[in-house]
């Protein structure tokens, strides 16, 4: 029995993406249909840009599973990066460079704090890896996660609610209907993804690139995931330091979020009440199924908001850190808008950091060890609650 963990490794133009997924538990038997559907889910988009059009990712388990499942041991994933054999020159492991170096670094990318902190020469040292390319690797290996919670009937899913300033009218959103959508912006508000895909249009027309904001809901979870007994146990800022390692993710809130701000007491907290088999229960969910740290058996609703993509096709001023000059920044393969990609990935952390919170929880080193410890939690919770 150990601590769940991930690593991830690979560049963007390399030849692959790995990660190794640690501790998840012996049993599993993983849907690889579901692995590579995340994948699939994570490139597609209304507004992504050409690279998109040349992979098509697929995971490969080279350890950790045997004929269909889970043994315990440390589970190695690969997605390849099919366009690698357009850049063996420019990214060859040994031999001499080729290729232009890239000295014209963006503005709000980590091309220059990533170049001065790592003394490189050539900002494509820093960008490779820096690249949104990497969460490939992650989704694969968040998408293993889900699997581990949908064996315990925990459901995540995700929407965009807020592409350029368009948002959502949640009136028209069928709660039911969220992850279960064919949009191509993963929103649930075909009017407002109409209007989304028009702001991408006028984005791309202009150059530009688009930012926004979507959620992720997870049903079903137990009551009393986290602690509050110290400040790196509580659940709500695992979650939030997840989310906010998605690139270009600049803000998180749970429940109400930031909306806390405009509310009295009186209307911010779900007061609680005991129905007719004397249970406590909630009418409203203003928390985000979070208090104090900890899990309280209501939906956790979580949302992340993305910044634009740094990289313009009509380029912002810049510095060549070669020449010293003034120039215009660089300009690379991207995408117009990837919000609804970055809510697959935000799923996957999302899913990432509950399954770790449960195995630390309920422990054992089996899927059978780990459902027969929860149905004791919970069945001792029913004597109480």
């Amino acid at each position: 029995m150990g601590k769940l963990r991930f690593m991830t490794a690979g560049e963007s133009h390399g030849p692959c993406l790995t990660a190794i997924l640690e501790g998840l538990p012996s049993g599993l038997r993983p849907d690889i249909e579901r692995i590579n559907r995340d994948l699939g889910r994570r490139q597609q988009g209304y507004g992504r840009g050409g690279r998109m059009k040349i992979e098509t990712d697929k995971a490969e388990i080279l350890s950790g599973i045997r004929f269909g499942e889970t043994l315990g041991s440390p589970i190695t994933l690969r997605v390849t990066n099919r366009d690698w054999q357009n850049w063996t020159g420019r990214m060859a492991q040994f031999g001499k460079p080729e290729g232009p170096a890239v000295t014209e670094v963006r503005p709000g990318h980590a091309d220059l704090v990533g170049v001065l902190k790592y003394d490189r020469r050539d900002a494509r040292d820093i960008l490779e890896r820096a690249s949104a390319r990497e969460t490939a690797a992650r989704v694969a290996a968040g998408a293993l996660c889900k699997e581990f919670l949908r064996a315990l009937e925990i459901n995540v899913a995700s929407q965009v609610v807020n592409i350029g300033g368009v948002e959502v009218d949640r009136s028209q959103i069928d709660p039911e209907y969220i992850g279960r959508t064919a949009s191509e912006l993963n929103c649930c508000d075909l009017a407002a993804e109409e209007a989304m895909k028009r702001r991408i249009r006028e984005a791309m027309e202009a150059g530009d690139t688009l930012g926004g904001v979507f959620e992720v809901i997870v049903k079903n979870l137990p009551v009393g995931l986290g602690s509050h007994i110290q400040w790196d146990c509580r659940l709500d800022g695992k979650l939030a330091q997840a989310l906010m390692s998605i690139q270009a993710i600049k803000g998180v809130e749970i429940g109400e979020g930031f909306g806390y701000a405009s509310l009295p007491g009186s209307q911010a907290h779900d007061e609680m009440f005991l129905d007719e088999q004397n249970r406590i229960y909630r009418k409203t969910n203003h928390a985000g199924g979070l208090e104090g740290g900890m899990t309280n058996g209501e939906e956790l609703v979580i949302r992340a908001c993305m910044k634009p993509i740094p990289t313009l096709m009509k380029p912002l001023n810049s510095v060549d850190i070669g020449s010293r000059e003034p120039v215009l920044a660089s300009k690379e393969r991207s995408d117009v808008c990837a919000v609804s990609a970055a809510s697959v990935v935000g799923e996957a952390m999302v899913a990432f950091t509950l399954a770790a919170e449960i195995i630390e929880t309920f422990g054992g080193g089996s899927l059978t060890d780990i459902k027969r410890n929860i149905a004791a939690y919970k069945a001792r919770l029913e004597e109480v609650m």
